[in-house]
């Protein structure tokens, strides 16, 4: 099993900030296990702190911010992909500054400082989300469509075409983190056309980009005035050339399939905010900022969806609180009534019992319910939650005896999915009020982590 990593020391450099402007010193530090990736604004007093997830993306005019309340770090994707890249699973980032220093536009320099600490194994063990079904982000207007596909380790492809015949149509693909990301994609620097680089300065975007840290494609007819503005722009000393390779200034590139390589780094740093390394075949075409957070957003959601369903499920088949004869001991029900096995967990501090009811096909109702096609009846699922919740609140009165537990009210009862024989219904019951000897919940029932039924009741102790 992989373990959790961080960095074995401390380590910083500065520079300029791309869009900002400003100057600023990165410094990462070494983290615990499970600690992830946390931005720390140190201009602040006292410091302020915002993860690296994707609940924290609040802007995305030409690279990925992360905000709370009006606290901002902008372009942190090249920040991340460095991380990732490395698959550094834990460290703190901190900022002197509102963005990280831009350096040459890649993520190369921030892998160079990372390796430059060193890398320290953790003794806790990695987790990975294997994606298990399609998962497809499609934007019909920009021409976008991302879709991830089940596969055992990380891989992604990317396709960019902007109709530009200045750039024409690129791909690329990363099939091993380890062996290609510092050597094919770290050093693969950011990109934008000439006749974005005004619109962008308008905005007040790129005031500290330099023809030194990003690759400007020539995609229009070029003035002198023009070249003398740019000059402006870039606080160049001469004017720049227009480039005979169609690249501003001449720029030779690193690649060539530069820009759909550092499209692809992109990706990588913007999937980073899901918060957990992922395995999956990702396909992309032409991918952007927005569109990477979009596709993030849905498998983020499988994440936590997925960690909800593990937490309901007990993490050995061994795990009992309570067996069927402690159950018997309390329970007035008896065959062909009892419909409760065993309870796993009951947490005084949420009011909340789980208990199992393993479903056979020697169960009395299949014979009638449906013979050729043996379905557990919906009133007996409530019936199960209800003695469930009957064990809660016995859980909850010290003198049971002689005492029964009756149904009063239900409401809001759904059957989401059949059960049949072979499954193991999975009560979850929670206590949410109580009046008098009248006790209100809310319940749930799970196959395989999957919600079949659910309802809220009200039961009542009475003497026998």
């Amino acid at each position: 099993m992989e373990k959790q990593r961080t960095i074995a020391r401390t380590v910083s450099f500065s520079g300029i900030g791309l869009h900002t402007g400003n100057p600023s010193t990165i410094t990462f530090h070494p983290a615990p296990a499970n600690y992830g990736y946390v931005f720390v604004r140190t201009d602040y007093e006292p410091n302020f702190e915002i993860p690296a997830l994707i609940d924290y993306v609040v802007d995305l005019s030409r690279g990925t911010t992360l905000g709370i309340d009006d606290v901002r770090v902008h372009t942190v994707e090249h920040v991340l992909a460095a991380l990732a890249g490395l698959k550094i699973d834990n460290c703190r980032i901190e900022l002197s500054a509102n963005e990280p220093p831009v350096v040459d536009g890649s993520s190369m320099p921030y892998v160079n400082a990372l390796l430059d600490a060193g890398i320290h194994e953790l003794d806790v063990p990695r987790e990975y989300f294997e994606i298990n079904e399609t998962v497809r982000y499609t934007n019909d207007e920009k021409h976008v469509d991302i879709v991830a596909l089940p596969n055992p380790e990380y891989r992604i492809t990317v396709m960019i075409d902007y109709f530009n015949p200045a750039l024409g149509s690129q791909h690329t693909g990363m099939f091993d983190l380890e062996k290609e990301f510092i050597k094919e994609f770290a050093p693969a620097r950011t990109f934008c056309f000439l006749t974005e680089v005004m619109m962008l300065h308008k905005q007040g975007l790129i005031k500290g980009g330099s023809l030194d840290s990003a690759i400007v494609i020539n995609d229009t007819k070029v003035s002198d005035a023009d070249l003398n503005t740019l000059k402006n722009v870039f606080k160049l000393e001469n004017p720049p050339i227009r480039g005979e390779n169609g690249i501003l200034n001449g720029e030779q590139l690193r690649f060539k399939n530069e820009p759909a390589r550092h499209k692809l780094l992109d990706m990588i740093g913007d999937l980073t905010l899901i918060g957990v390394p992922i395995k999956a075949q990702i396909l992309a075409a032409r991918p952007g900022h927005a569109s990477n957070i979009e596709f993030g957003k849905k498998i983020r959601q499988l994440y936590l969806e997925h960690k909800k369903k593990e937490k309901l499920l007990p993490k050995n088949n061994k795990q009992t609180l309570m067996d069927i004869y402690q159950i018997l001991d309390i329970m007035p029900h008896r065959y062909p009534f009892l419909l409760i096995d065993r309870v796993t967990s009951f947490d005084p501090n949420t009011d909340t019992i789980i208990a199992y009811k393993n479903v056979t096909i020697n169960e009395p109702f299949f014979n009638g319910h449906f013979p050729e096609k043996p379905v557990m009846p919906g009133v007996l699922i409530l019936e199960a939650l209800a003695q469930t919740g009957g064990l809660l609140i016995f859980h909850k009165v010290n003198d049971v005896a002689g005492k029964l537990a009756f149904f009063m009210g239900i409401k809001n009862a759904k059957f989401r999915k059949p059960v049949v024989p072979g499954d193991q219904l999975m009560m979850e019951v929670k206590l949410v009020s109580k009046r008098f000897n009248a006790f209100m919940f809310e319940s749930k029932a799970y196959v395989d982590g999957n919600i079949v039924a659910e309802s809220e009741f009200q039961a009542a102790i009475v003497e026998k």
